[in-house]
Order: C-alpha cells, then sequence, then structure tokens
C-alpha cells in the first residue's frame, strides 16, 4: 500500500474538509465531540510540523438545528438566512474546542469571485500563509450570506481542492460520511469494492463516480473527482477517508490509508499558472485546428491565429479563455493577447497580417506559450 511518508516529508501544509453530517445534526446541532477530535488531530499535525487548514461545511446545517427547521432550506434565501444564524454557531464550537489545547483559530469567509480574480485570489493566500505565521488555524468555508452559485453547488469539496492549490499544500484530505471510491455504488451493489489507489484520473474513473445526497448536505462522489482533478494537476495528493473513524488522520501519515488516495501530478505549475489553467473562470473560448492542436500538446508551443477556426465569448485581452479542440474537448487554457471583437477579425490569419488588419502593432501570438496551460494528458 502506498504511504504519504514521501508526499508529505517536506512539512508542506495540509487541508482538511469536512462534511456537513460528520459535524451537524439536524435535530441536535453540532456534534461537539466530533469537533473535538478534529482539534485533537490538528494538534497532532501541527506537532509533526504541519500547517493545517480546515474548511468546514455546516454553517447551513447548525442553522437548521438551531432555527428547528424540518430540513434542509430549497429556496436560495432560505439558505442564504439559515447559513447566516448557522455560521456563528459553527464557529463558537471550533474556537470552544481548539481553546482547550491551547490553539487559536480564525474564520475565513471566501467565494469564487476570490479566486478567479487574480488580485483576491493573491490577497486571500497571503492573509492564509500570515494566519499560519501567527500559529492560528484557518477555518474556512464559503461565504454561504452571498455567494448565491456556490450555494447552489454546496461544493466545498472544489472550494477545499482551490484552497490546496492556492497554499501549495501537499495534501488534502477529505473527510466524509464515505470511505472512498468504488467500482460501483456500494449502497446498492454489495459486489462494490472500494480503490485504495488512484494514480491517474482516467475517464473510467470519472464514469465510477455517482451523485449522492444527504440530508444536512449537497454534493457527492461527482464533486470529490473533481475536486481530485484539481488537486492532481496542482501537484496536491488528496485522500478521501470516512471522518467517523477516529484515528483516520493519524493512520494514514504511517501508510494505513483507509480511504482512497489520488496520486499528485508529476507537473509542477508555478502559482500564476495554477491559476490560469485550474482557477481562473474562462470568459470564451476558441477551437482550432488539428495541426494547432497538435502544437500545443506535443511541441508545447503558443497558440497563432492562423490555427483558431471558431470562438464564442465576450472577452477581453488579457482575460482566461478555454481552448477546444475540433470535438468541444477543451485541451488548455490561457490568458489572451486579444478581445473577442479583435479575435473575430484576425482568427485564421498568418501573423505577419494582423498588423495591417488591426492598423496597430500587434502580438505574434494569441496566448503566448508562458501564458498557456495544458488540461489534458491526451495528445
Amino acid at each position: 500500500m502506498h504511504t504519504l511518508r514521501d508526499i508529505v516529508s517536506h512539512r508542506g501544509a495540509i487541508v482538511i474538509k469536512v462534511g456537513t453530517n460528520l459535524l451537524t445534526d439536524k435535530r441536535t446541532g453540532i456534534r461537539g465531540k466530533r469537533i473535538m477530535q478534529l482539534a485533537r488531530d490538528v494538534a497532532y499535525l501541527r506537532g509533526l510540523g504541519h500547517d493545517v487548514a480546515i474548511v468546514s461545511s455546516g454553517a447551513i446545517g447548525a442553522g437548521v438545528a438551531t432555527l428547528r427547521l424540518p430540513g434542509r432550506p430549497r429556496t436560495i434565501p432560505e439558505k442564504q438566512a439559515t447559513a447566516a444564524v448557522g455560521q456563528p454557531v459553527l464557529m463558537e464550537s471550533y474556537q470552544s474546542a481548539f481553546r482547550k489545547l491551547g490553539m487559536h483559530v480564525g474564520q475565513v469567509l471566501l467565494t469564487g469571485d476570490d479566486f478567479t480574480e487574480r488580485t483576491r485570489y493573491t490577497n486571500a493566500r497571503n492573509t492564509l500563509r500570515a494566519l499560519f505565521a501567527q500559529r492560528v488555524i484557518p477555518i474556512i468555508n464559503e461565504n454561504d450570506t452571498i455567494a448565491v452559485d456556490e450555494i447552489k453547488l454546496g461544493d466545498n469539496d472544489n472550494l477545499s481542492a482551490l484552497v490546496a492549490s492556492l497554499l501549495g499544500a501537499s495534501l488534502l484530505v477529505i473527510l466524509s460520511d464515505v470511505d472512498g471510491l468504488y467500482t460501483d455504488d456500494p449502497s446498492r451493489n454489495s459486489a462494490a469494492v472500494r480503490i485504495p489507489l488512484v494514480a491517474s484520473i482516467t475517464p473510467d474513473i470519472e464514469k465510477l463516480a455517482r451523485k449522492s445526497g444527504s440530508d444536512l448536505g449537497t454534493g457527492g462522489m461527482v464533486t470529490k473527482i473533481q475536486a481530485a482533478r484539481r488537486c492532481v494537476a496542482s501537484g496536491v495528493a488528496m485522500v478521501i477517508a470516512h471522518g467517523e473513524d477516529p484515528s483516520v488522520l493519524r493512520d494514514m501519515l504511517t501508510g494505513d490509508i483507509r480511504g482512497t488516495l489520488f496520486l499528485p501530478g508529476s507537473r509542477r505549475l508555478s502559482g500564476r499558472k495554477k491559476w490560469i489553467g485550474y482557477v481562473a473562470r474562462p470568459r470564451g473560448s476558441v477551437t482550432v485546428d488539428d495541426g494547432a492542436r497538435t502544437a500545443l500538446l506535443v511541441r508545447h508551443t503558443s497558440l497563432l491565429p492562423s490555427g483558431i477556426i471558431g470562438m464564442s465569448g465576450d472577452f477581453r485581452a488579457r482575460d482566461t479563455i478555454s481552448i477546444v479542440d475540433r470535438g468541444g474537448v477543451e485541451i488548455a487554457r490561457g490568458m489572451t493577447n486579444y478581445s473577442s471583437a479583435d479575435l473575430l477579425r484576425i482568427r485564421g490569419k498568418k501573423s505577419r497580417e494582423l498588423q495591417q488588419i488591426l492598423g496597430r502593432p500587434s502580438r505574434d501570438e494569441v496566448i503566448h506559450k508562458d501564458d498557456l496551460v495544458i488540461v489534458t494528458g491526451k495528445a
């Protein structure tokens, strides 16, 4: 069985994502004993030299219990109001548990824009690093009271992967009410077998993800596989493990991984390229011909206007856009040197023609290779 010793040997940060059902109960509210166990685990990891950040679900679940609602609210305003009630209750429980062990926690509420806007992304990273420097445990959640899209997704799995990438973490641990990825849905197929190790995320692995729901939480294996793809691409190992197991965090670092380990990819991208390829929201897309596809994937060249055969979206120069092939498969992302209006005029043209067409000095490349990130492994 593969161990995490080599992966975490440089004492990198560890991000722990905790699901709603592990933290809250719709009748009794916050599960204080589970949070206390988590605090003890964090103290253990800190003793090994790791900075630790927690991505915590549970604000809406805590609000459901506090307000004595019959179940999880359905409308966006109701979810926002319930999260507003539950978030301070949740943080009070974290603060109480960690204080007993001589540790401090800090609340960090994020939205999608804090990642997709480069300046805010950098500010978020600086804030988390400053908290680490002060020996504070960041407790991170989506800002559910204002983040409408995030509430629709309920997607703290991907949030935790974004945080792990932002921090350059060595490991993301997703603690859930499932103990890993299975060959089939184990609740429906008793012959399903847990997959202990995933070396690469193939289409077959993605097909294994089955949407699942819970009474208080949302999401399922689909979002966990999406998170794993982000982690693998960013050079971060990821583990899905059962959060009810009281020793799971300590044991996995000694080699006993009772879950599924996703190995990090071999590529080491700079922080800027991680942001371009896996964080920034594409504002549009261009379709390339087979020659340009080969040039990008095999020769790792810049994207020239001559290889573009189609485009969509309304974007400005320096926006991030997707590059797709004739089959509609996304192969790369990059920061464009041209707006969609200009690109509509120069697509398919030779670089030497650009200045005459646009009437001004122009860059030869639509996307320079230094601003381009391959997001598929297929050549």
